[in-house]
């Protein structure tokens, strides 16, 4: 039996999540993913303040995204494929201002909501396929390699904008 569980948070927006299914488990990959998104939402985090708030609008050059847009659009990436995962809607709303302690606040929730939803899912619903008919879908198991590769992606990219104001960056940990 699939449970899908729609929750009002804050009155604002709702978190689609998966119910854990009642006569499956959640699987192993589940844990073990969560485990490694727990460790990213860390260093994304410690990347993101290692940036001085005043530098938040630092772009390398103008074609590109601010240190503050980058780390805002990893909070996107990750609500909206987290919430592809779940067919629910993404409850992301783009910010008024990209400032370090708005940026760095959606960013940890984004990370949030997505551990809530990865976690009870069983091996049945990593396999089952998302995405509009007519359209490539995609497994939720492949969503999930997805959010981690684009977070890794536009992480590093905020790892080089560090070092060019010449911070040196958090050290990752496996």
């Amino acid at each position: 039996m699939k449970l899908f569980v729609s929750v009002a948070i804050c009155g604002f927006f709702s978190l689609a999540v998966f119910a854990a299914d009642q006569t499956k488990a959640p699987s192993k990959y589940s844990a073990e993913f969560v485990k490694h998104w727990k460790t990213a939402r860390e260093l994304t985090l410690a990347v993101a303040d290692a940036m001085p708030a005043e530098n938040y609008d630092f772009k390398p050059n103008p074609e590109e995204m601010s240190f503050g847009e980058q780390i805002a659009h990893i909070a996107q990436a990750n609500y909206s494929y987290c919430a592809r995962m779940s067919n629910g809607k993404s409850p992301f709303a783009k910010p008024e201002k990209f400032d370090k302690e708005t940026v760095m606040k959606l960013a940890g929730e984004s990370f949030d909501y997505c551990s809530e939803i990865i976690t009870p899912l069983s091996d049945d619903q990593l396999n089952e396929l998302r995405g509009p008919e007519g359209r490539p879908q995609f497994t939720v198991r492949e969503l999930t390699a997805g959010a981690l590769m684009h977070m890794a992606h536009h992480r590093g990219q905020t790892e080089v904008y560090l070092r060019l104001k010449n911070i040196k960056p958090p050290t990752y940990k496996f």
